[in-house]
């Protein structure tokens, strides 16, 4: 045993000697010795320290652009989700079995017609500096809306991204009109109004709360800037207001009130629901335009007040009613989403929850009591939920706002000044209201020049024996369900 381990000592030992004869090359962390004359072991000089610091600078701020850029695409990808399937599916279970296909037919249409109108001038009028009202024709055809940022609106993505997330904006929009006309218009004249219906209220809207130049612009020095962080004025009250006025003019369906039109499949609502609740962080979370902290707080408040205007509508209901319905649990998340979309970049997560159930609790009443009590036909409660429950989010936003989440207002020397009426700031209050006015007479006017232009040119409404056999097969040839069995 001691005559191996020698041994093995000795052979370890010559090993040891024979690789120190070997030459090791020299890796460039390590001094050359002095006198070394080969150029080819010579260690290259080290950039002075100003450019190692900025190119460092440079890979975080690509590292940035790019968690940014991913979120951003992601967020386009959820709010395309809403409608389709979402908002499809939602709208198409609350419809009866021979208007199922047409219901949802109308939402994947508009995905495609909106595209080519966003495409082509859409994206300019909202979002190229203008007038006061709506923007310019500089972006035409998407010229010079390309991979560099415009700082103006989010510096760390690509414009084309930025683009592409609101045209999702502008493709949901009128989807959500349609619930009001639901199973009585035809589908010609749904694409010309809502083409255009695009560009006299939707652009003029969008420039004006989110354009360079825009009456409203909060963040871009607008003359009665009226926080709206989603899209509570730009896309729910627009929707919910012109949804009504499409209610009233197109006048009830047949047999309505009598004759009873109960969902044909709460199960596909349910899950367009759930849908829209998912989809719903892109569409909040996503409007800061980058992955950071009012990412999260907006995504925060985006459930949290979802959840409190399930529970109020639910609890409504329960009272009134004996039992609380899946339908109206479901409606009263997609509520509760709704009232905290202008909100979700300014508030807490308890601020949030009062929204969420003020907005159930309003909007439960304004389907229940108010709808009956006037008798008007919007046939998937689209006024009664976004029309209602944009407004009181929007008026909410005003009071509940604050620094402490988004410091939007700054004076000459960059400190944060006060953002709604709990934070110190009452006049905010006066803007959102001025906001929303704005959005209702946009509505109302725009909506109503529109649909006597349809009506003159082409019709709005199916005739009799075609609503009565249905849209699915009238309008489009197909039977979504058999409806012989």
């Amino acid at each position: 045993m001691r005559w191996r381990t020698s041994g093995a000592l000795c052979l370890l030992a010559a090993l040891i000697c024979s690789l120190g004869s070997v030459a090791v090359p020299v890796h460039a962390q390590t001094a050359l010795p002095q006198g070394a004359a080969s150029s080819s072991l010579a260690a290259p000089a080290s950039p002075p320290p100003a450019d190692r610091i900025a190119r460092l600078e440079q890979q975080v701020a690509e590292a940035r652009s790019s968690g940014d850029n991913a979120w951003m695409l992601v967020s386009s990808a959820l709010v395309l989700m809403m409608t389709g399937p979402g908002l499809a599916l939602f709208y198409g279970g609350l419809v009866r079995k021979k208007n199922v296909l047409a219901t949802m037919m109308q939402s994947f249409a508009l995905m495609v017609l909106i595209t080519v109108l966003w495409a082509l001038v859409g994206y300019s009028l909202c979002f190229h500096s203008g007038n006061s009202f709506l923007g310019g024709l500089g972006y035409f055809g998407l010229r010079g809306v390309g991979p560099l940022p415009d700082a103006d609106y989010a510096a760390t993505i690509p414009q084309q991204t930025f683009m592409v997330f609101q045209l999702m904006f502008a493709i949901i929009t009128p989807a959500l009109i349609t619930g009001a006309f639901a199973e009585r218009m035809k589908f010609s004249a749904m694409a010309l109004f809502m083409a255009l219906w695009s560009f006299l209220v939707y652009d003029p809207m969008a420039h004006m709360v989110w354009g360079k130049g825009g009456l409203l612009n909060a963040t871009l020095g607008g003359r009665v800037p009226t926080l709206d962080f989603a899209g509570g004025t730009v896309v729910h009250i627009t929707s919910g207001v012109s949804a009504l006025v499409c209610a009233l003019y197109l006048g009830k369906r047949l047999g309505y009130p009598k004759a009873p039109m109960p969902p044909h499949s709460v199960v596909l609502s349910f899950i367009g629901a759930c849908l829209l609740w998912v989809g719903w962080f892109g569409f909040n979370a996503g409007s800061a335009l980058t992955a950071g902290s009012l990412a999260t707080s907006a995504f925060v408040a985006t459930h949290f007040s979802a959840a409190a205007g399930a529970l109020g509508w639910s609890v409504s209901e329960w009272l009134r009613n004996g039992k609380p319905s899946v339908l109206g649990g479901i409606s009263g998340a997609v509520v509760g989403l709704v009232a905290i979309t202008p909100a979700s970049g300014f508030v807490g997560p308890m601020s949030a929850l009062v929204i969420g159930l003020a907005a159930g609790l309003i909007c439960y009443f304004m389907v229940a009591t108010v709808k009956a009590r006037f008798g008007y036909d919007d046939s998937l409660d689209a006024f009664g939920v976004h029309g209602a429950g944009g407004t009181i989010g929007a008026l909410l936003t005003g009071i509940f706002a604050t620094r402490a989440v988004n410091p939007i207002f700054r004076d000459a020397r960059g400190n944060a000044l006060a953002v709604g009426l709990l934070d110190g700031n009452g006049r905010q209050v006066w803007n959102q209201f001025i906001g929303i006015a704005v959005a209702w007479i946009l509505s109302i006017v725009g909506t109503l020049i529109i649909l006597a232009v349809v009506d003159r040119l082409i019709g709005l409404r199916v005739p009799e024996e075609q609503e009565t056999q249905g849209l699915d097969v009238s309008q489009h040839g197909e039977e979504g369900y058999n409806l012989e069995t």
